[in-house]
């Protein structure tokens, strides 16, 4: 850190390697796990066996985030998950996020995520109609997080309302609007996924309309394999289905065996694009245990199903009725040595300074930019984030650090880093 810093300010040349890392994403609707109801009991979905099949699918996938449906409200059953399924055989790396929750529901959400590789940044409720849509926001721990640049991940988690009706479509769409609005009232650009069990039986449904279609261009999703249509119980669409691995019924998993897709993946341009350090891998999207020949059919049935191994195809069937859906992302280790564009004109700022700093910035486009000062060892005194309108403005903060030699760091959403010395005199 203190290189860093001495480089900057002797204007020495720091070439650092260019590197990505990957990161496997998650999504599974795990079927009332740890949640007795009256179709769903301990005879026909014991949470023991549960254990062991989702231990089977974790070990399988490996996932660095793993978001799920349909979990028990009680933390302690979260807590269950955690460490029996996911901190096995002598890991300790994965986390789970905090709970929260409004919507009076049994079943519920959550993210657990590699604590090696990953932070929550945070955690919130966009809506809380019929069930809660979870935002969680994940920062990547980069090579050069003490310096202040990450990337972020932001994944929203829905059940969407069930029910082939226009009255359940409807409800359906107005979860999805509400979310919407959350975000357009947030005016973020960030690597959004939006994930879960939608419960939608074709594209032309309105919730599923305004994820792609949205306005918004910073929260319009993309489905990776672009495969739009009347899903619900059609042979064409065999290979995207997640629902049901049952054809018949055990009083818990639904039945008709698979001929429907539920579960999704969506991710914004930003995600598509790798525009803010994190990008979708091609044709990593994947519904673990869909090999297109099992359709109306247990996944489990003749003929073999030989996507993955015969213990992986057995626990996915006695775990849930979904399939989970897997996608990959390359995220850059090292976002603060990458060439970006900048859209500032000028920028400059009275230096020395006593106490008060006064920054003059000329913009040739809106956009935010964050404004960090750092001292000698490399610890942040200051830290602000501005949206700037196009033109020249000017920016004033009262500063209260002692004498001496700072750093001053812009970060511009672009991804442009620009570091300026700054001497404060008393």
């Amino acid at each position: 850190m203190k290189n860093i810093f001495l480089a900057l300010l002797t204007c020495f040349i720091i070439t650092v390697s260019y590197s990505q890392d990957t990161l496997t994403i998650m999504h599974y609707n795990i079927l009332n796990y740890g949640n007795n109801t009256g179709y769903c009991s301990q005879e026909n979905n014991n949470i023991d066996s549960k254990d062991e099949y989702i231990r089977t699918i974790f070990n399988h996938v490996k996932p660095d985030i793993f978001t799920v449906n349909e979990i028990s409200n009680s933390q302690d059953i979260q807590s269950r998950m955690l460490d029996n399924n996911l901190n096995q055989d002598g890991l300790d790396k994965y986390e789970m996020a905090n709970f929260i929750k409004i919507a009076d529901s049994y079943i519920v959400n959550q993210m657990y995520f590699n604590s090696s590789k990953l932070g929550l940044h945070s955690h919130s409720i966009a809506q809380s109609y019929i069930r809660d849509i979870d935002i969680y926001k994940l920062y990547y721990k980069s090579n050069d997080i003490e310096y202040g640049d990450t990337a972020f991940i932001t994944c929203l988690v829905a059940h969407l309302k069930a029910g082939n009706s226009s009255e359940n479509a409807n409800k359906r769409s107005l979860m999805v609007s509400n979310t919407l609005d959350y975000l357009d009232d947030l005016a973020l650009d960030d690597n959004y996924m939006f994930m879960g069990d939608f419960n939608t039986y074709k594209s032309s449904e309105a919730a599923y309309q305004l994820l792609i279609n949205n306005q918004n261009n910073s929260v319009q999703f993309i489905d990776p394999i672009d495969t739009p249509g009347n899903w619900n119980n059609n042979y064409d669409y065999r290979f995207v289905h997640t629902q049901s691995t049952h054809s018949s019924s055990n009083g818990c998993a639904a039945s008709g065996g698979m001929d429907d897709r539920f579960d999704f993946i969506l991710i914004s341009e930003n995600v598509r694009d790798g525009n803010k350090y994190v990008q979708y891998l091609n044709d990593s999207y994947v519904a673990i245990g869909q090999d297109g020949l099992h359709f109306n059919s247990s996944i489990n049935s003749s003929p073999q199903n030989q996507s993955a191994s015969e213990d992986v195809i057995e626990a996915l069937y006695g775990n849930s009725d979904h399939l989970p859906v897997v996608v990959k992302v390359a995220v850059d280790k090292n976002p603060s040595f990458i060439n970006h564009e900048t859209v500032i004109d000028e920028l400059i700022f009275n230096n020395p300074i006593i106490n008060n700093l006064q920054i003059k910035i000329t913009s040739a486009d809106q956009h935010r930019m964050g404004i960090s000062i750092y001292n000698m060892l490399g610890n942040v005194v200051f830290r602000d984030d501005k949206f700037l309108i196009s033109g020249e403005q000017i920016i004033k903060y009262s500063i209260d650090v002692p004498s001496g030699i700072y750093m001053v760091v812009f970060t511009e959403d672009t991804g442009m880093v620009t570091s300026k010395k700054l001497i404060v005199t008393r």
